[in-house]
């Protein structure tokens, strides 16, 4: 007789997935990214398994009112190969956050998920709006807290 723990495996496709709704605005990018990041990998169930799609559709508004600490606006820099020689480029955290805020926070999400076929199948369930609307209101959307600190 066994005295250890089984795993729990998932059997076929999960279909209570829930759609939640955070509000960045006033957020340090930091805290919102991490709650983001654990709920669309389904780190918050107890029936989590780290090789499973078992998270969440996660739905951000007002991403241009993300709050960056310290000097990052001027400090912080996104950089990318345009695959060219000589094709780096690279642009402020500040100006990025001005002209596509949505990939500010995309950015910090992805940082935080598994790097193989998993986490870009998870990247596609966040969903990120500048403004205050968004198209997903037919899914009711609950509203997601985010702790300040």
């Amino acid at each position: 007789m066994s005295t250890y723990a089984q795993t729990y495996v998932p059997k076929g496709p999960v279909r209570d997935q829930q759609w939640y709704l955070v509000d960045a605005d006033g957020k340090t990018l930091g805290r919102l990214a991490t709650v983001v990041a654990s709920h669309l990998r389904g780190k918050h169930r107890p029936t989590f398994t780290p090789s499973a799609d078992l998270g969440d559709h996660v739905i951000v508004v007002n991403a241009s009112k993300v709050v960056l600490t310290g000097k990052k606006k001027s400090d912080k820099f996104y950089r990318w190969h345009t695959g060219y020689p000589g094709g780096i480029k690279e642009i402020a955290a500040g100006k990025l956050l001005a002209t596509r805020p949505d990939r500010v926070i995309q950015s910090a999400v992805s940082g935080m998920l598994p790097k193989n076929a998993l986490g870009r199948k998870l990247i596609t369930k966040l969903k990120i709006y500048a403004g205050a609307e968004h198209p997903h209101a037919a899914q009711k959307p609950e509203p997601l807290e985010i702790p300040t600190r």
